[in-house]
């Protein structure tokens, strides 16, 4: 029987994001195999079409980009670390751990109560996963986890719906409690949240929850100064998308205009001692 998933606010884009990753998954010309969110979707009793619809034009394949950027980040975490630990923060209904998997990796979900248990309903979980049923901003799950191996925290999808106090006191507690690890996020430009926000709602009736930390490019850097075990920001930069979207994601820091006030991808490396940055401000090349 089919679970009704009774999820709503900022939970609910677990759903949205879900349905946006299948619909990807199943195009001839994917991106990216997540044949366990296909077999997921089949098993949750919820009007996703009806609900979401196909979104704005390239909405799908922006998502799938971010997905990328992601398992990309996470790919070379554990190449450095086989048996690091990885924490998602709000994973939701998210299914990383099957994309990347590899064998050795040890996981931790860090999600509300909610999502928690939905997720324990549908998703499979092995000895190498773990899940804390918590707000990421409680920083309780802190103390749960092993970075004895390395750790990676990822947040996907998620610090852009709290207020600016909340997240950066989110990042300074992770910077401080891992001096050795990676954090991994992502970033909405303001004008960029204001445009996704209008066009998802006009195109499916959809209304994403309010969008309150936003960030542009050029002060990525000042992230920096949150704490002073952040030692180094720098981007994932996006592979190349089909069709319009082909060039223009990996190559977008290029665009003088828009180079300072993008969206994106970026990786806080956490230790002492002085890291080249990577530029991003308007003179970036």
């Amino acid at each position: 029987m089919a679970t009704a998933p009774q999820l709503d606010g900022v939970p609910e884009t677990a759903l949205w994001t879900l349905h946006h990753r299948v619909l990807e998954t199943t195009r001839h010309d994917a991106m990216f195999a997540d044949p366990r969110a296909v077999d997921l979707i089949t098993r949750i009793d919820f009007p996703f079409a009806e609900r979401f619809g196909e979104g704005f034009r390239t909405q799908t394949q922006l998502l799938a980009l971010r997905v990328r950027c992601f398992d990309a980040a996470v790919g070379d975490f554990l190449v450095e670390h086989p048996a690091g630990t990885v924490v998602a923060l709000g994973e939701g209904l998210e299914t990383q751990f099957w994309r990347v998997d590899n064998e050795l990796v040890r996981w931790l979900t860090v999600d509300l109560p909610a999502s928690v248990r939905l997720r324990e309903r549908l998703l499979p979980r092995s000895d190498r996963q773990k899940v804390y049923a918590g707000s990421a901003f409680d920083l309780a799950w802190l103390a749960e986890v092993d970075s004895s191996k390395g750790v990676l925290i990822t947040a996907q999808g998620l610090l852009m719906y709290f207020q600016p106090d909340d997240v950066h006191r989110l990042l300074r507690a992770c910077a401080e409690r891992f001096p050795a690890g990676v954090m991994v996020l992502d970033t909405l430009a303001p004008w960029m949240a204001r445009a996704v926000r209008r066009a998802s709602t006009r195109a499916s009736g959809y209304h994403p929850p309010e969008l309150h930390w936003c960030i542009n490019s050029a002060d990525w850097q000042s992230l920096r100064g949150l704490h002073p075990n952040i030692s180094n920001v720098s981007e994932v930069r996006s592979p190349p998308g089909r069709g319009p979207l082909a060039w223009l994601p990996p190559n977008v820091h290029r665009i003088p205009f828009i180079r300072g006030r993008r969206s994106g991808v970026v990786r806080l490396r956490f230790g002492p001692g002085a890291v080249t940055r990577e530029p991003f401000g308007p003179a970036a090349r």
